[in-house]
């Protein structure tokens, strides 16, 4: 087998393996018509993960389109270098530092953008990661592994209140005071470094647990979104991603948690309709205009999508339309 051939038997492997959510509808959201002028824009994959939406996206782009991938995760980079397309370009950054990537790029605006949030399949899978309580491994987490420190060194230094902040605040997690105490009184003994431990600790400390979900889930999410900041890198994406959107350009945004899917719908909202004090005398031309238009409600993965693929049940898409302002 030649290389080419290899890399592409390994690429057809790690897509079998991660079910892209929402595939259709995200990449329909953007709007990309192969028989208008959008076939030929700029677009950005802000969250390449295995790339199941650039894939689509580029089959969409016309000769002259353009797309531009982002992931914070090493594999994932190395992953989209096997695409061999003259229009894909990748690069190893958070969309949280999407407006410094595109200044490097040369490019002042793009025809739409997608962020695919929260962790990927085979991030879940791969045991080293550390984010799947299911599989013992280092207890890591971290998306972007050159950097930051991993959740073991965050669990043995952080005081057991900050532990229990987190995992209530992260993963609404009821039982947050005893996992902390818990999780203290286990490191005293031996530092709690890989996820077999920590899922005991978890379980130990968690009597009752909802129905089908291990008394693991809620911390192992929280303390991932903690150690990536994932919810801070949201929040400062946004605003970003905004003022690089071309008059029309789509926003589409995949959610996993109620955490996340708060800031987008808050930030939509509030950059599509004018904040206007009560009371002012204004006529309707001096009125604030919107920034963005909401395209459509809330979308979410259908009963067969959920059947084939049960990470999607938690999945919402919201989508936003860039104004002329």
């Amino acid at each position: 087998m030649t290389g080419i051939a290899a890399n592409n038997a390994r690429d057809l492997v790690a897509q079998d393996a991660h079910k892209t959510v929402l595939l259709q509808e995200a990449v329909d959201a953007l709007a990309i018509h192969a028989d208008s002028k959008r076939a030929q824009g700029c677009y950005v994959d802000a969250t390449f993960g295995r790339g199941g939406h650039s894939r689509r996206i580029l089959e969409r782009l016309g000769a002259r389109g353009r797309l531009i991938a982002l992931d914070c995760d090493a594999q994932a980079v190395a992953a989209a270098t096997r695409i061999s397309d003259a229009r894909f370009c990748v690069v190893h950054a958070s969309f949280d530092e999407l407006a410094g990537v595109l200044e490097r790029l040369g490019l002042e605006g793009v025809d739409g953008v997608l962020l695919d949030l929260g962790v990927s399949s085979p991030q879940l899978d791969d045991a080293a990661r550390g984010f799947s309580f299911r599989r013992d491994g280092p207890l890591d987490m971290r998306m972007d592994t050159s950097r930051g420190q991993t959740a073991a060194q965050w669990l043995e230094s952080a005081s057991e209140a900050e532990i229990r902040e987190v995992i209530r605040d992260y993963g609404e997690e009821r039982f947050a005071k005893q996992i902390a105490k818990a999780i203290v009184a286990a490191r005293q003994r031996d530092p709690v470094v890989s996820t077999g431990q920590l899922a005991a600790v978890v379980g130990a400390a968690v009597r009752t647990r909802e129905q089908n979900k291990d008394p693991a889930t809620r911390t192992f999410q929280a303390i991932r979104i903690y150690i990536n900041q994932e919810l801070a890198h949201l929040s400062l994406a946004l605003p970003q991603i905004l003022e690089l959107l071309n008059p029309g350009a789509r926003l589409a945004v995949i959610s996993f948690h109620s955490l996340e899917d708060r800031i987008v719908k808050r930030f939509m909202r509030d950059a599509a309709y004018a904040n206007v004090p009560i009371r002012l005398p204004l006529r309707e031309r001096e009125l604030p205009q919107p920034r963005l238009r909401l395209i459509g409600k809330a979308l979410r993965a259908s009963v067969g999508e959920v059947a084939a693929n049960p990470r999607a049940r938690s999945a919402t898409l919201r989508v936003a339309e860039r104004t002329e302002v």
